[in-house]
């Protein structure tokens, strides 16, 4: 099975399954693993790795809309090299002081391929999940979507000074702090727009319809893009982009709106069933951990 059916299937299986991190007793935990191979791009440095790696981490913890308090990382490689580690751990503790967390340490273990696994906690004591999301209910979106496919195109075209610093993405904890008393439902964009809608629609029975006009775009993006369709695909269903998408009933939306420390976007609005964009089916794909 794919990585999407052996989700579906833990998701039966396990009762804190489902959301972007499992709470218990107040204390959010969640983990990741990134490979070189499908994660981390030629000319990807340790620092950015050790950024983006726990990063993931902590924009589950922002999803849950909790305060996030620490991170472990488990860093394996086929050798150590000692330039390599320190910039990684860099990284790490760089982007948890962004967010106020620490960095707190993890394991080394030698590995075919640069792999690394993290772990992030939080704490709340009123989560925000996936499945809250009513008919009426505004669709948002935190800062601007397409970051991480702009990187790569940067990537690929041999600039990977502009592609490290898109990939240093800012986890949107605070973000997340500021929406929880606002959101009746929240996830983050690393599956992509698009499939994080159906997710959250699947979660809370109900449909969106969204408006791809509103919809906030990287400017990395607008420089990359080859074309309208090429644009939106950049923006709505590569992923790996670590925004908050998230469903706030009508009558709150100008308090989050200046609540949230970072832009937000309305995008469109909660409907009774199925998943559109301008009036038309949106697909359900995005981005898959191994490919598509």
């Amino acid at each position: 099975m794919d990585e999407r059916a052996a989700l579906a299937m833990l998701e039966g299986a396990i009762d804190h399954a489902g959301d972007d991190a499992a709470v218990v007793e107040g204390l959010v935990v969640t983990t990741d693993m990134l490979h070189e191979r499908t994660d981390f791009p030629e000319g990807t440095t340790r620092y950015t790795a050790g950024w983006r790696a726990v990063g993931a981490s902590l924009s589950d913890v922002a999803a849950m809309g909790a305060e996030a308090t620490a991170a472990v990382a488990v860093y394996g490689a086929p050798e150590f090299d000692e330039r390599e580690l320190t910039d990684f751990v860099l990284g790490a503790g760089e982007v948890c002081e962004s967010v106020d967390a620490r960095y707190v340490g993890g394991d080394l273990d030698q590995h075919e391929q640069f792999t690394v696994a993290t772990t992030a906690i939080g704490r709340t004591d009123a989560p925000v999940r996936r499945s809250g999301a009513s008919p009426g209910d505004a669709v948002c979106v935190t800062g601007a979507l397409g970051r991480s496919a702009a990187a790569l195109r940067y990537f690929r075209d041999g600039d990977p000074e502009r592609g490290n610093e898109l990939f240093q993405f800012p986890p949107r904890v605070r973000a997340g702090e500021a929406l929880a008393g606002y959101a009746s439902s929240m996830m983050d964009s690393s599956d992509g727009l698009a499939r994080s809608l159906h997710q959250l629609a699947g979660a809370s029975d109900c449909g969106f319809d969204v408006d791809s006009a509103s919809l906030p775009v990287h400017d990395a993006v607008e420089a990359v893009a080859e074309g309208p369709e090429d644009r939106l695909e950049l923006a709505a269903f590569f992923g790996e982009d670590f925004e908050l998408v998230c469903t706030i009933p009508e009558s709150d939306v100008d308090d989050a709106s200046a609540a949230c420390p970072t832009d937000l976007t309305r995008i469109g609005t909660t409907t009774a069933d199925g998943v559109a964009l301008d009036g038309a089916p949106l697909p359900d794909r995005g981005y898959t951990h191994g490919g598509e």
